[in-house]
C-alpha cells in the first residue's frame, strides 16, 4: 500500500480546525467533505464546539476512538505543530496542512515548518501543504473534497497537481465549463514533504490516471534525480503524459554573464531543459494545458506527422493548415482511389484534395461519407475535422457519426466546432464520449501538434553510447596551472590545450607581442590567417573590433596587429592586452555554438545552437542538464530550428552530426570532471561534410574564484 493512499483514499479524515463560522476556511472544508458524499468516517475537531453541522465534534484528536487515516489541519504556525504532535501520537497516517504564515513568511514560520517535516519524517508519516488548497478525489469509490473549493468535479482520467491554491479554484471552474474530469486534484503549496516527484510516481501507478497536469512554481528536487525517474513515467509500455506550466523564470539572473551561453542560461532556458529531457510537454498558458490535457486523455497517438483537414469553410480551413504546419504536421496526398471514393460523396464545388471542403451546406452524411474515407486513407495519421454553424448544419447528428467513426479507428479524430450557442449540444456530445473539441482550428492544430510530439517521445530511437576516452589528467594540470597564477578567465591558448584532451579538434595559434612577431608566426604557421586580441577584459573580441580574418601576407600581419592593438586600447583602455593571436584560418563549415554555464541550484547545462555573433540576438539554442549521453545529445541537435541548415540546405552536404553529438556528450563529461568550470563558451565551432569532423575558431573558459 502507498503511503499517498491515505491521503488520497483515507477510510477516515479529521479536520483539526473544523469551525462552526459559515465562510471560515475550517468550516468551509468540514463543508465539502461532509456534502460531497464522502464514503469513509469523518471527524470536526474542536476544543470549543459540541458540534459541527450536526456531527459530534471532539476536543481533541487524542479523543477520537476511532483509527484515522488522514488529519486535515486548518490552524495557525505554533497551534498547527501541537497538533502533528498530536496525530503522530496518535497514529496518523497522511497530514494535510492548509492554513498559511509557514515558509512563504519566513521567520518562525519557516522553524515551525521545518520542524513539523522533521518530526513527521522520523514518524514515517506524509505532509502535504503547508499552504495549499488540499485534496480532491471525485471517484465514486471516495468522492474526497478535502479543500476550501466548493467544487467537486466529474471524474476523468486526469490528474493535476499545482503549488498555487487560487489558481487550484480557477481551474476546478475552468473544467467544469469544458466538461473536463479529474482522476486526483492536489494543491502542494510549500512542498514541506510531498512534492511533484512523489506525485507523479503514484500517479503512474494509478490505474485511474493516464495524464498529468502540472502548475509548476520551483523545483526543489535534483534536477538530475528528477529528469531520471521522470522520463522512465513518461517512458515505456505503460507511459503517463505529462504536461506543465512552469511559471515565474525571469531571465534578468542572466543578464551579468561573462559568456554566451551564460547569458542565455536564464532559469527559462533551464527549465525548458530540465522538462524536456523528463518527456514533459511544456505548456505557455492554462487554455493550452487544457487543450493539450483532452487529446492526451483520448488515448490514440498520432503516429506519424500526415494529417488531413475537413471543414464546411475555406477559411477555417487555412488557418488550421498553417498553424499545422507550425506545429510539425503536414498535409496529408490522398491516394487515387480516395479522391475518387470523395467525388461519389461531395458535390461539384466540393474541394477533393487536402483541405478538403465539403461546403457549407454539408449535413451529417456528407461529413460522415467523408470523414470515414479520408481516415481510411493509408497516408492520413490523424484528422482534424472542423464544423462551422450554418443553418443546414446538424452539429449533433455529425458529433453522433464522428463518434461512430471514432469508435472503430486507432486514428486520433480532433474537432473544432466553431461557436458556442449552436455547436453546444454536439460540444457535449463529444466531450462525453472523450473526443478532444476545441472552439478554433489553430487551438485543434496545437493539440495535434502536440500529441505528435508526445508520440514521437514515446518512439524514439535509443543508440548505444559512445565510448570516449579522454585525458582528464592533463586537463586538470592546465587547469591547475591557471588557477595558480588566479588566471580564471581562460582564453584560446589554454582553452583549446583543454579542449583538445576532450577530442575537440583546434588549430594552430601562436601568442605575438610585437609586430614583427605577428608576422612572423603567420608565415611558420602559414597563411591564411587569423588575428585575435588577446585579453583577459575583453572576453567578445569582434565588439572591440579585435579580430581580422584571411590575412594573407606578412605585410598584413603586421598591419593587422597594430590595428587590433590601437582598436581594443580605444575600446577598454583600463584593459591590460596581452597581445595578439595568429591563428591557422579555419576550413569553412556551418557556423554552430556549444557552452557550459554553471546554474544556482541546477548545476552545469550544456547548450547547443546556431553560433555566430548573433547567437544572442536569434537565441536558437537549447540546453540540456545531466543525464547527458548520445541521445540526450542526438535530440539536442535536433530541437533548435536551425537544424534543417544541418541536414543538407539547398544543395549544401550533410553536416557531421555525430562528431557534434559526441562534443556534447565529451562537454558533459569534462564539466564532470572538472567542476571548477563556471562558463564555457565555443564559438563559432565550424561544422564540416559528414565524415570530415569539426574545427574550434574561438574558445573561452571562465573558472570558479573560491579564493
Amino acid at each position: 500500500m502507498d503511503k499517498l493512499d491515505a491521503i488520497f483514499a483515507p477510510e477516515s479524515v479529521a479536520v483539526i480546525g473544523a469551525s462552526t463560522k459559515k465562510g471560515k476556511v475550517g468550516h468551509d472544508i468540514f463543508a465539502n467533505i461532509l456534502f460531497g458524499g464522502y464514503k469513509g468516517t469523518l471527524y470536526p475537531v474542536n476544543p470549543k464546539a459540541k458540534s459541527i453541522l450536526s456531527v459530534k465534534c471532539y476536543t481533541s484528536i487524542a479523543n477520537i476512538p476511532d483509527p484515522i487515516d488522514l488529519a486535515m489541519i486548518i490552524l495557525p504556525p505554533k497551534l498547527a505543530l501541537q497538533a502533528v504532535e498530536d496525530c503522530i501520537a496518535r497514529g496518523i497516517k497522511g497530514v494535510v496542512i492548509v492554513s498559511a504564515g509557514f515558509k512563504e513568511v519566513g521567520g518562525e514560520g519557516l522553524i515551525i515548518e521545518q520542524k513539523i517535516h522533521q518530526m513527521c519524517q522520523q514518524a514515517n508519516i506524509r505532509i502535504v501543504g503547508p499552504n495549499c488548497l488540499g485534496v480532491i478525489n471525485p471517484s465514486a469509490e471516495v468522492s474526497l473534497n478535502a479543500s476550501f473549493s466548493n467544487r467537486m468535479p466529474e471524474s476523468g482520467n486526469i490528474s493535476f497537481i499545482s503549488q498555487s491554491g487560487a489558481l487550484c479554484t480557477a481551474v476546478l471552474d475552468f473544467a467544469a465549463d469544458k466538461g473536463f474530469g479529474f482522476s486526483k486534484f492536489i494543491s502542494i503549496g510549500n512542498k514541506a514533504d510531498v512534492d511533484e516527484l512523489d506525485l507523479l510516481r503514484y500517479y503512474h501507478k494509478d490505474p485511474d490516471t493516464d495524464v498529468v497536469m502540472i502548475y509548476m512554481e520551483e523545483l526543489a528536487r535534483d534536477p538530475e534525480q528528477f529528469i531520471r525517474e521522470v522520463r522512465e513515467i513518461t517512458s515505456g509500455a505503460n507511459p503517463t503524459h505529462v504536461l506543465a506550466i512552469k511559471s515565474g523564470t525571469s531571465d534578468a539572473g542572466a543578464l551579468a554573464a561573462a559568456s554566451h551561453t551564460g547569458s542565455l542560461a536564464g532559469p527559462d532556458a533551464i527549465y525548458d531543459a530540465i522538462l524536456a529531457q523528463a518527456g514533459i510537454i511544456r505548456c505557455q498558458t492554462v487554455n493550452e494545458l487544457f487543450d493539450y490535457a483532452q487529446v492526451f486523455a483520448s488515448k490514440k497517438a498520432l503516429r506519424g506527422d500526415k494529417i488531413a483537414i475537413v471543414t464546411n469553410a475555406g477559411g477555417p480551413g487555412i488557418i488550421a493548415t498553417d498553424m499545422s504546419e507550425n506545429s510539425g504536421l503536414k498535409l496529408a496526398q490522398f491516394t487515387d482511389e480516395t479522391i475518387r471514393e470523395l467525388h461519389r460523396y461531395l458535390p461539384p464545388t466540393a474541394n477533393f484534395h487536402n483541405p478538403v471542403d465539403v461546403i457549407g451546406d454539408a449535413a451529417r452524411d456528407r461529413y460522415e461519407n467523408t470523414l470515414a474515407t479520408v481516415i481510411s486513407d493509408p497516408g492520413v495519421d490523424g484528422v482534424l475535422l472542423i464544423l462551422t454553424p450554418q443553418s443546414m448544419t446538424d452539429a449533433v447528428g455529425t458529433a453522433e457519426a464522428i463518434v461512430n467513426i471514432a469508435r472503430n479507428s486507432v486514428k486520433p479524430i480532433i474537432c473544432c466546432f466553431m461557436g458556442i450557442v449552436d455547436v453546444s449540444d454536439g460540444v457535449k456530445l463529444l466531450q462525453k464520449n472523450h473526443l478532444p473539441v476545441y472552439h478554433f482550428p489553430e487551438s485543434a492544430a496545437r493539440a495535434m501538434g502536440a500529441l505528435y510530439q508526445g508520440t514521437k517521445w514515446l518512439s524514439r530511437r535509443t543508440l548505444p553510447q559512445y565510448d570516449i576516452q579522454y585525458d582528464s589528467k592533463k586537463a586538470e594540470e592546465i587547469i591547475n596551472s591557471c588557477l595558480e597564477k588566479e588566471q580564471y578567465i581562460l582564453g584560446e591558448l589554454d582553452g583549446s590545450r583543454i579542449l583538445q584532451c576532450y577530442g575537440f579538434n583546434t588549430l594552430k595559434m601562436e601568442l605575438a607581442t610585437s609586430r614583427d612577431e605577428a608576422a612572423d608566426l603567420a608565415e611558420t604557421i602559414g597563411f591564411p590567417v587569423v588575428m585575435k586580441i588577446v585579453s583577459s577584459q575583453i572576453l567578445h573580441k569582434s565588439e572591440a573590433n579585435g579580430v581580422k580574418v584571411g590575412l594573407e601576407t606578412a605585410e598584413e600581419a603586421r598591419e593587422a596587429f597594430t590595428e587590433i592593438m590601437a582598436d581594443a586600447a580605444a575600446y577598454d583602455p583600463a584593459a591590460e592586452l596581452d597581445g595578439v593571436l595568429v591563428q591557422q584560418m579555419a576550413p569553412s563549415g556551418t557556423e554552430v555554438i556549444l557552452g557550459v554555464s554553471k546554474a544556482p541550484m541546477f548545476g552545469h547545462a550544456v547548450m547547443f545552437g546556431l553560433g555566430g555573433v548573433f547567437v544572442e540576438i536569434y537565441k536558437d539554442v537549447v540546453f540540456s542538464l545531466a543525464p547527458l549521453g548520445r541521445n540526450v545529445a542526438r535530440r539536442m541537435i535536433k530541437r533548435i530550428k536551425g537544424y534543417p541548415i544541418l541536414t543538407g540546405f539547398r544543395g549544401q552536404p550533410p553536416a557531421d552530426i555525430e562528431m557534434l553529438e559526441k562534443h556534447l556528450v565529451s562537454l558533459r563529461a569534462m564539466v564532470t570532471h572538472h567542476p571548477v568550470i563556471k562558463e564555457l563558451d565555443i564559438n563559432p565551432l565550424f561544422v564540416h561534410a559528414e565524415g570530415e569532423g569539426t574545427t574550434v575558431a574561438d574558445v573561452i573558459i571562465t573558472l570558479e574564484d573560491k579564493s
